[in-house]
């Protein structure tokens, strides 16, 4: 949920605008996770304590999504995922002795209730990726979003998961303070041919092969009134206090539309008795350089108007090697790019945020 507004990029008069993109607050270092074939069929229930999940390993737990820059979340928050060749399948645990939920139209705003969510860009240019919120009504709101609000946006909200499935355990009762509740649970089976819309060559993805994928719960402060939850009222504002977001893969900024921090997830035919490590490859690194530089050119464009002509003007200091960027600007556009790892191609990153290789 969190920063989903569009502040990024505005017209005025015939003059486009690039607005500041706050820099994240942590080193470059998404988690990974190495997800397995399931090895059955889902019966959808909410539940994880079953056989199908018993192969798939939990991830860490959430953290807030400004990572150890805030406290640790009070209530235990993680995920496990499978696949096969129909569907990309995560289960969330939630521990929680406040559940509630009041939404229950498809595509309204889910995060005005607790929530969890879910983040997929399929090819890691942080453009056209998809969101997926579902509350404790099994409610969901799923969207396409061509650009981050930061670039532009906006988000597609007609769009649908096509052949979604879901489904939600409540271990306790649902909207009843008085009852013994420990926490919810949600599974989702989301079909490959709808993730495929944004997928590289318009597929599933391969063995062996990685998409950026993130998590988030949003957690409300409140309280108790006539026997039902409200959310809590901060006095000062009139307004209930700002939300909770922890996340999966810790974003450095109170913002889940950063996909170049989301978590790597590999695809793997391999069984569990089989450990992989996931080293994280020297292109991610070349990208991020990237990024770096186009945070900064915006940063430029919000106060002098234009684009640096000049990357020393950029004043970024490269945290890895072998790092050789070029910078094409004026006024309103910029591209810049490096060499790939293998030295047969380009990476490129313009002002919108969108990157891509190309052969050289």
């Amino acid at each position: 949920m969190a920063n989903e507004s569009l502040s990024s990029t505005s017209q005025g008069g015939d003059k486009l605008r690039y607005s500041e993109v706050p820099e994240p607050q942590l080193p470059f270092a998404p988690k990974s996770y190495i997800c397995r074939r399931a090895a059955g069929e889902l019966e959808l229930d909410g539940r994880i304590e079953k056989p199908f999940w018993a192969t798939a390993a939990w991830t860490e737990d959430f953290v807030d999504i400004e990572g150890h820059l805030r406290p640790h979340p009070a209530k235990r928050t993680r995920v496990k995922m499978l696949w096969d060749d129909d569907y990309f399948y995560i289960a969330a645990e939630m521990e929680e002795d406040e559940i509630w939920a009041t939404l229950q139209e498809r595509d309204t705003v889910i995060f005005h209730d607790n929530d969890f969510e879910i983040f997929i860009d399929p090819d890691g240019d942080t453009h056209l990726y998809y969101e997926l919120e579902v509350n404790a009504l099994n409610t969901v709101w799923d969207l396409l979003l061509p650009k981050p609000y930061r670039d532009g946006g906006p988000p597609v909200n007609g769009w649908d998961i096509q052949g979604l499935r879901s489904a939600v355990f409540i271990d306790g009762e649902l909207n009843h303070p008085q009852a013994d509740n420990r926490r919810w649970s949600v599974e989702v089976a989301l079909p490959w041919k709808a993730l495929k819309e944004c997928a590289p060559e318009g597929r599933m993805p391969k063995v062996g092969e990685y998409w950026r994928v993130n998590f988030s719960r949003v957690e409300w402060q409140v309280e108790v009134k006539d026997g039902q939850y409200v959310k809590l009222i901060n006095p000062d504002t009139g307004n209930p206090y700002p939300e909770a977001n922890w996340v999966w893969s810790p974003q450095g900024v109170i913002n889940m539309h950063y996909p170049e921090m989301w978590g790597f997830i590999v695809f793997t035919e391999a069984d569990a008795s089989e450990s992989i490590n996931f080293t994280l490859p020297r292109d991610e690194i070349i990208k991020w350089e990237l990024r770096r530089l186009y945070y900064r050119q915006r940063h430029h464009y919000a106060s002098h108007g234009h684009f640096a002509d000049d990357l020393t003007r950029l004043k970024v200091e490269p945290s890895g090697e072998e790092f050789y960027p070029a910078l094409e600007a004026a006024g309103r556009i910029f591209l810049i790019s490096s060499p790939s790892a293998d030295g047969r191609h380009k990476w490129y990153i313009r002002e919108d945020g969108q990157l891509w290789k190309e052969p050289i």
